[in-house]
């Protein structure tokens, strides 16, 4: 099996349907002590709309704009960047990574798309157009999720550090160290910027954390555990929650994950039960 650091890449990835939904509730909840524990306002979700997403997406990277999401796909082989229409899932237009590099995160600057590999320890430079590379740049981590607050990048590596990268030259220009009540939170994953915040999934769990880009504190959390019924599954086999995408112009939250069928979009609400 392949791995990640210290843990395994695929986490789910040969279960059967059932055992694997107990086995993402088991991850959720053996990975995210810290939300057991502390006192970080929790929220919960309401599903708006659903839309059909590809089963064999190996989702690492997820952003919308002007309509359409913008997808970076993983696994050797078969790493994708594809333009998706979000009402019918079809894929307008893709780019094939080589079988060397293994896709990540997503991240659009200005006319550009940038894109991370997990372990090469290279990232790729897209027109936004017609999704052909026209550069490449280097980092000395793995890359994991990446997104930009309209200034920098900001680039997970897995770790509980988030790297501030100058979008045009692609040199770290500064650190955000992640805490949780005081505690580094590793497993950062696909990040997205919305409202000065920023968001992440927590791999390998259901759990997306909003952080503060100024401190590195983690304000709030959500769990998004059951919004992948076994119903939609249908005997497919799916990995973890991975994949958030916002649209600010009509203020849309959207969610997937590996291989799941579909993507969500939610609106974020208080849990039940919290205070």
């Amino acid at each position: 099996m392949i791995k990640r650091s210290c843990s395994s890449r695929f986490v789910l990835l040969a279960f059967p349907a059932v055992l694997l939904l107990a086995a993402l509730l088991s991850a959720a909840q053996g990975s995210s002590h810290f939300v057991e524990t502390d006192s970080i306002p929790v929220l919960g979700y309401q599903i708006v709309n659903t839309y059909p997403h590809s089963s064999l997406a190996f989702t690492q990277g997820l952003v919308y704009n002007e309509g359409v999401l913008y997808e970076g796909t993983g696994l050797y082989g078969r790493s994708t960047l594809r333009r998706v229409d979000l009402e019918t899932g079809r894929v307008l237009d893709q780019t094939h990574l080589l079988s060397t590099l293994f896709g990540e995160g997503v991240a659009l600057w200005k006319d550009r798309i940038i894109q991370l590999t997990w372990q090469s320890g290279r990232g790729l430079v897209y027109g936004k157009e017609n999704l052909t590379e026209i550069g490449n740049f280097s980092y000395p981590t793995e890359g994991w999720g990446i997104t930009s607050d309209n200034k920098s990048l900001i680039m997970s590596d897995g770790t509980d550090i988030l790297h501030i990268l100058d979008p045009e030259s692609f040199a770290e220009k500064g650190r955000i160290l992640v805490t949780a009540n005081g505690t580094p939170l590793k497993g950062l994953n696909e990040l997205e910027y919305i409202k000065g915040q920023i968001y992440a999934n927590v791999w390998p769990t259901n759990w997306i954390v909003i952080i503060s880009p100024e401190s590195g504190e983690v304000k709030g959390k959500i769990n998004m555990q059951g919004i992948l019924q076994e119903r939609d599954i249908q005997g497919s086999i799916v990995d973890v929650l991975n994949g958030i995408a916002y649209d600010a112009l009509e203020d849309r939250l959207f969610v997937t994950g590996k291989l799941w069928p579909k993507l969500f979009e939610i609106k974020l609400v208080p849990e039940a039960g919290s205070d």
